[in-house]
């Protein structure tokens, strides 16, 4: 089995910027309680005619460049979305098109803000295997466009971006280490956008109720987070022969600060090893930690040979955790 590392990075964001200040004027709502309960002081809207697919093409085309690798030699590309722009065909697809990856499989992968992490996962293993040589992993989000903006419990948490890796295998002892992934579907109506699928099929009377509007129990969502953020961490630590003390770079799920501190808590990790961003961006589902990545890395908290934990916990419910040994060396096979 091949060592599988991550070679190249990018992100996007849209340009417009949406304060909790702006919030006030047409949500029932207050800057100070947004920052106070979640840490969020900005999120980036899209346009209403920007779909999730231009967010990936462009965070994907930054990742390619980094890496220094031609559309034309990725194999396969992998979109991590709940937000796709149609329910069919994936956005994968439309998003090799617009690159240009011309022999490139693709497909998309839904589990909320965990699908970086399972498109990761999942990318590794078909080099791991020697299937491919080359994967490009998306995870792109424009969640605005399925809040409800009268909910004030949800409307000021989310943002819209994309971040993007290029995997290919690396030096032996370098590269993802170990990976940790779960669910449990009893909790699935936690978090959830109810209709619009075959259950419950778009009408007239799904739309008057919302139904198409993201759902959430925000208090059992909590609790749930808080309880698997520090467990996975650990877990995929162990499975990495690591411990906690090991840690160069923590990158969370940036949902809450709240949640993220109770997991720094738990890990009994310096605070300075957390990258944190959520107060520009909010919550952008599987986008969140792909960008924190990049925006790490551009500002120089990464070295070669640094460990770094990637952990995140979304709808499904789901959770997913990464050890990776940072190198963006690459290992050329013809």
């Amino acid at each position: 089995m091949r060592n599988v590392g991550i070679v190249g990075i990018g992100s996007y964001v849209p340009e417009n910027v949406v304060t909790n200040l702006d919030l006030e004027q047409f949500v029932d709502t207050k800057d100070e309680w947004i920052v106070s309960r979640t840490g969020i002081k900005q999120r980036h809207i899209a346009p209403k005619d920007m779909p999730v697919s231009e967010l990936c093409y462009q965070a994907g085309l930054r990742a390619l460049e980094d890496a220094r690798i031609a559309p034309e030699d990725v194999d396969l590309i992998i979109v991590a979305t709940i937000t796709p722009d149609y329910a069919f065909p994936a956005t994968a697809c439309l998003v090799a098109d617009r690159l240009g990856a011309k022999k490139a499989a693709a497909f998309d992968l839904e589990a909320g803000c965990t699908g970086f992490i399972y498109a990761v996962a999942t990318g590794s293993q078909f080099i791991a295997s020697g299937t491919y040589k080359t994967v490009l992993v998306i995870g792109g989000e424009t969640l605005s466009k399925i809040l409800n903006w009268k909910d004030r419990s949800t409307c000021v948490l989310f943002g819209d971006g994309g971040g993007a890796a290029v995997l290919q295998q690396v030096e032996e002892g370098f590269g993802f280490l170990s990976f940790e992934l779960g669910s449990d579907g009893s909790g699935g109506s936690l978090l959830s956008q109810p209709a619009g699928g075959s259950k419950c099929p778009a009408s007239s009377e799904t739309v008057e109720k919302n139904l198409h509007t993201l759902q959430m129990e925000g208090k059992e969502v909590f609790k749930f987070a808080v309880r698997i953020m520090g467990d996975v961490s650990l877990k995929v630590l162990e499975k990495a022969g690591l411990i906690k003390e090991d840690i160069d770079l923590l990158i969370p799920h940036q949902a809450n600060i709240r949640i993220v501190d109770a997991a720094v808590k738990r890990l009994k990790i310096s605070p300075d090893k957390v990258v944190i961003n959520l107060d520009k961006y909010g919550n952008m589902s599987a986008a969140s930690i792909p960008v924190a990545l990049d925006e790490a890395f551009q500002a120089g908290l990464i070295s070669e040979g640094d460990i770094i934990v990637m952990v995140g916990f979304g709808t499904g419910l789901t959770w997913g955790a990464c050890v990776l040994k940072w190198t963006k060396v690459g290992i050329k096979n013809d």
